[in-house]
């Protein structure tokens, strides 16, 4: 257990859905995605939570890879907007921006059907409440209705016998949530003793495997892998620990440190400083301490104080002060963040990101670019994260999986929308141009661009 987080007051039981409580995560019964707030007035916007009864049958064992019932996490509410498939810190009471007394504008859009995820959260200013609520636009959506068992029926059929369907296998994995995938593969079990992950695995091949088991697999589970792989392989894959632990709020953070110790038997903290050093390594170790401060409010006071610091700290010193950068970027709230970058410019005259590139260099350069574009524009980030996978000689497929397959349930017609605004050309024509075969068919399903 994180030692920054064990014991703190107000822990939940361990919940395996966000926005939820019920018992411990159970085999075939995770949801994965991860979430990004749509941007608004250059600030990450916060969410209004929500709390349901579970949909799910009860009496498993815990899932290998998760924390114990009952560990405790950090209870303070967050800017950032959980994942689906991340437990869900304790709730808070809070009112929903731009309507009166707490209502709660999407109470009357639950759904009957006891397979579909939480209704999507709403998003306002974090200084004042707001009208104008944005939902990030996913591409991928539970299905309504969904019979699990109809859908195991399917994927059986298309892999029994001579020869696989991966059409049906595309269509049906593609346009279910991950919840609903890991109850097909519970009923798949049910139905015929046997994993529908080890069949896929059997009956697909090399990237196109890799997209359909990433499919099927739990979130924090996913990242502990993905991690372990950027550190464990033959030198050090930087840009994937800056995509995870650049991005994500301290919560995340907790429980994919949890899963890795339980999945490989040592710390994910441990493993990075042996793999990384000099500035870059502390800004990593400040990173997974998840104390970043995640109230929603804004210290205008505190916002020119800091801009002032990070000044003297770069542009007007011989030399970098990296300790003051890591410091403000590592422990204030991306609200927070956001107004001491606009006091930062007005003051210079250019963004915050020109001094972050003209003093730093290397992998702390591009860490500290991640965190500065999470709290501007995550969209943009993920969209320049995309092109980069596919741009220039060959193709970063695992990159290129990772990113679709987390953010199709999030915000992928925003990141979508972002890419073709930047580069001139849709994402959709980019993979097209950069991969073939039923490969190339999964991953437009996800975005939205193909129907199987």
């Amino acid at each position: 257990m994180d030692p920054y987080r064990q014991g703190q007051p107000g822990a939940p039981p361990y919940p395996s859905y966000p926005h939820m409580q019920y018992a411990p995560p159970q085999p075939y019964m995770h949801n994965i995605g991860f979430s990004g707030a749509p941007q608004s007035f250059g600030m990450p916007q916060p969410y209004a939570g929500m709390q349901h009864p579970t949909p799910y049958p009860q009496g498993y064992p815990p899932q290998p890879g998760y924390p114990a019932q009952g560990a405790g996490y950090p209870s303070q509410p967050s800017p950032y907007p959980t994942q689906p498939g991340y437990p869900q810190a304790a709730p808070q009471p809070q009112a929903y921006p731009g309507y009166p007394q707490g209502e709660n504008p999407y109470e009357s859009q639950q759904s009957s059907n006891q397979y579909a995820p939480p209704p999507q959260m709403a998003y306002g200013q974090p200084t004042q409440p707001s009208h104008a609520i944005k939902k990030p636009r996913p591409t991928v959506v539970p299905a309504d209705p969904f019979n699990p068992r109809a859908d195991a029926e399917v994927l059986r059929k298309a892999m029994k016998g001579f020869g696989t369907d991966e059409k049906s296998i595309i269509r049906v994995l593609s346009s279910r949530s991950n919840a609903q995938r890991l109850n097909i593969a519970f009923e798949f079990k049910t139905l015929y003793g046997k994993d529908l992950d080890e069949d896929l695995q059997s009956e697909c091949t090399g990237h196109f495997e890799e997209v359909v088991l990433a499919l099927m697999t739990p979130l924090p589970q996913y990242y502990a892998k993905e991690l372990h792989k950027a550190i464990s392989q033959m030198g050090t894959d930087e840009d994937t620990l800056i995509e995870v632990l650049c991005t994500m709020s301290n919560h995340e953070i907790g429980i994919i440190q949890d899963t890795y110790a339980s999945m490989y038997r040592t710390s994910l903290v441990d493993d990075i400083s042996g793999d990384t050093s000099g500035s870059f390594r502390r800004l990593l170790m400040s990173l997974c301490c998840a104390n970043r401060n995640e109230s929603y409010d804004i210290d205008a006071d505190r916002a020119r104080t800091d801009a002032q610091a990070l000044l003297r700290a770069g542009e007007l010193r011989l030399g970098t002060d990296e300790s003051t950068f890591n410091a403000v970027l590592c422990q204030r709230s991306f609200s927070q963040l956001a107004a001491t970058f606009r006091e930062y410019e007005s003051v210079t005259g250019h963004p915050f990101e020109k001094a972050i590139k003209n003093e730093f260099s290397g992998d702390i350069k591009d860490g500290l670019l991640a965190i500065v574009k999470s709290v501007t524009s995550r969209a943009e980030f993920f969209a320049e994260r995309l092109h980069k996978s596919m741009a220039g000689l060959g193709t970063t497929d695992h990159q290129l999986i990772r990113i679709i397959v987390t953010r199709s349930e999030v915000d992928m017609e925003d990141i979508k929308e972002a890419f073709e605004a930047k580069y001139g050309k849709s994402l959709q024509s980019w993979i097209e141009g950069d991969t073939s075969g039923h490969y190339k068919k999964c991953l437009l399903a996800l975005i939205g661009c193909y129907k199987p």
